[in-house]
C-alpha cells in the first residue's frame, strides 16, 4: 500500500515537471511529429522511472541495531501494532479513496470501448480510396483507428473530401494509439490535472499535423472557414478525434504560424538531463553498509557434495588452535572440506540466496571491541522487557517545555550494550526538541544494567535502538 502511494506521488511530481518542461520549450515549435515524439517520451518516463530502482555506491555508513518496541510518553501506552495502524490510517483511506477512484475511471474506460464498439456495429461501412467509412446520422466526423467515422459522405461534397482527408490523417498516423495509452494511464492517474493536460497537448498536436498536411495542398483560407463552420462541442469519447472540436483559434494561428528554425531542433536534447535527473531523484537508491569495525561477509557458494548424514545442531570446533563456530546443516563428512575453504576465526552458516544454498562466513572470535547486530543470544533489561517498560514508565517525564509549546513526536535513541551489560555510545538519532531529547537521554543513562548478548558463548557488545513517542494527553 505504502509502495503504491510513493509511486503515484512521484509519478505526479514527474507528470507536473514535464508538462511545464513541454510548455515552456516545445510547444510553440511547429515540429509536429518531433513534439508528438516527444509527448510521448515525456509521458512514458514520468510514469516509468519511478518504478526502477538503481543501485549506486553507498553515500552514508550505519550502524546496524537491535530495533526495541516503541514506547509512548504522556499518552497512553499502547501496542506497538495499534501504533503502527494509527500512524498509517491516513495512508489507509487514501489507498481505499484510490481504490474506489481507480475502479469508476477503469468502468469509465472500459464503457467507452464498449460504446464505441456498438457504434461501430450499427454503423453502414463502406470502403473509399482505401479509407474505410463509417457512416452513421448520430456520428459526428471523427476517426478511430482504421475508421472514419461520418454523418453522411458526398463524393462530389468539397468539404466531405477535406474531412475524409483531415481524418485520415490520423488513421495513418496511428493516432488513436496516442490516446488510448493516455486514457490508459487516466485510470492510474484519475486524481492528477497534469494528466489531463497531457491528453489536451497531445491532441493539439495531432490536430496541428493533420492540418499541417491539409494545407499543404488546399487553401489555409478555405480550410479555416471550414474549421469554423464545422465548430462541434467535445466529443464524449475520448478514445476519437473528432473533426473540429478542439481549439478553433490556435488551429487557425498555428496554420499561419512561420515554421520554426530547423536549429531549433537543438531544444529536444534537453530532454536528456531532464530524465537523468528523474533517474536521479527517483531511482537511484544508496545501498547501506556497515563501518569497517564489523565483521566482513564473505558468500562462498556451497559446492560440497553430500556425503554423510547431516546435523542441525550448533557445533564448536578446534581448529589450528582456534575455535570456529559452526551455525548450518554442514555433511559430517564434508566438514573438514568446508574449513580448509574459509579462513581462521570465522563463523559457517547456511542461508538460501535467490533459491541456491550459500555459506555465508563471518568473523566471529569476539574480541570485545566489535559492535554486533545479530547474536546467539541478545541482549536483555533487567527484569525483561516487562522491566524495561516499567522502568521506562516510571522514570520517563514528559518536559515542561514540550508541553508549552505543544511539541509531540517520536524520539529515536541508539546505544550499545557493552559486554559487562553496562550502557554506553548513546546518541540521538532522530529528535524532536522541547527538551524531549534531553529526557530520553538522560534516562537511558540512568538505566540498569542489561544482561549482555552473547556469541560463541563469549560476552559481546550490541547496538539497540529505542523509539519513544512523546505525545500529550487528550483534554
Amino acid at each position: 500500500m505504502n509502495d503504491v502511494l510513493i509511486y503515484l506521488w512521484e509519478g505526479s511530481i514527474c507528470l507536473a515537471l514535464t508538462v511545464g518542461f513541454y510548455k515552456v520549450f516545445f510547444e510553440k515549435l511547429t515540429f509536429f511529429e518531433w513534439n508528438r515524439f516527444m509527448l510521448l517520451i515525456l509521458l512514458t518516463a514520468s510514469v516509468l522511472v519511478p518504478l526502477f530502482t538503481i543501485d549506486v555506491a553507498p553515500s552514508m555508513v550505519v550502524l546496524p541495531e537491535v530495533q526495541l518496541p516503541v514506547f509512548w510518553v504522556g499518552g497512553q501506552i499502547e501496542p506497538e501494532s495499534m501504533v503502527n495502524s494509527s500512524n498509517f490510517s491516513w495512508q489507509k483511506v487514501l489507498f481505499f479513496c484510490y481504490i474506489v477512484g481507480l475502479v469508476f475511471a477503469a468502468s469509465k474506460f472500459v464503457w467507452e470501448i464498449l460504446r464505441l464498439w456498438i457504434q461501430l456495429k450499427s454503423a453502414t461501412l463502406q470502403v473509399y480510396n482505401g479509407n474505410k467509412l463509417a457512416i452513421h446520422s448520430r456520428f459526428e466526423p471523427a476517426s478511430f483507428f482504421g475508421y472514419i467515422m461520418l454523418p453522411s459522405f458526398d463524393q462530389t461534397d468539397d468539404d466531405h473530401q477535406l474531412i475524409l482527408q483531415h481524418e485520415s490523417v490520423h488513421c495513418t498516423q496511428r493516432h488513436t494509439l496516442d490516446l488510448l495509452l493516455v486514457q490508459l494511464l487516466k485510470v492510474f492517474f484519475w486524481f492528477n490535472p497534469f494528466i489531463f493536460m497531457y491528453e489536451r497537448m497531445i491532441r493539439e498536436v495531432h490536430e496541428f499535423q493533420a492540418d499541417h498536411f491539409i494545407t499543404r495542398f488546399h487553401s489555409e483560407i478555405a480550410y479555416s472557414k471550414l474549421l469554423l463552420r464545422l465548430v462541434t462541442k467535445s466529443n464524449s469519447n475520448h478514445l476519437l478525434h473528432s473533426f473540429n472540436q478542439f481549439q478553433t483559434k490556435k488551429r487557425i494561428m498555428m496554420m499561419t504560424q512561420t515554421n520554426t528554425n530547423p536549429i531549433q531542433k537543438a531544444r529536444f536534447i534537453l530532454t536528456l538531463p531532464l530524465i537523468g535527473l528523474f533517474l536521479a531523484v527517483f531511482s537511484c537508491k544508496s545501498s547501506k553498509v556497515t563501518t569497517a569495525d564489523f565483521p566482513e561477509n564473505l558468500v562462498i557458494p556451497m559446492t560440497a557434495e553430500s556425503t554423510g548424514d547431516t546435523t542441525n545442531v550448533t557445533i564448536l570446533r578446534e581448529k589450528n588452535g582456534k575455535k570456529v563456530l559452526v551455525l548450518t546443516e554442514i555433511e559430517a563428512n564434508a566438514e573438514e572440506e568446508l574449513f580448509n575453504q574459509v579462513m581462521k576465526n570465522k563463523e559457517i552458516s547456511s542461508v538460501q540466496e535467490n533459491g541456491k544454498k550459500v555459506l555465508v562466513v563471518t568473523a566471529t572470535e569476539p574480541t570485545g571491541e566489535e559492535v554486533f547486530e545479530i547474536t546467539e543470544i541478545q541482549p536483555k533489561p533487567a527484569g525483561g522487557m516487562e522491566g524495561w517498560m516499567n522502568y521506562l514508565a516510571e522514570s520517563l517525564k514528559y518536559p515542561e517545555e514540550a508541553k508549552e509549546r505543544g511539541i509531540e513526536g517520536t524520539v529515536v535513541m541508539a546505544f550499545i550494550v557493552n559486554s559487562d551489560g553496562t550502557i554506553s555510545n548513546i546518541e540521538t538519532l532522530r529528535g524532536i526538541g522541547g527538551g524531549c531529547d534531553q529526557e530520553a537521554m538522560r534516562v537511558i543513562q540512568n538505566a540498569p544494567k542489561w544482561t549482555p548478548g552473547q556469541l560463541g558463548g563469549k560476552a559481546v557488545r550490541v547496538r539497540m535502538r529505542l523509539p519513544l513517542r512523546f505525545i500529550l494527553p487528550k483534554s
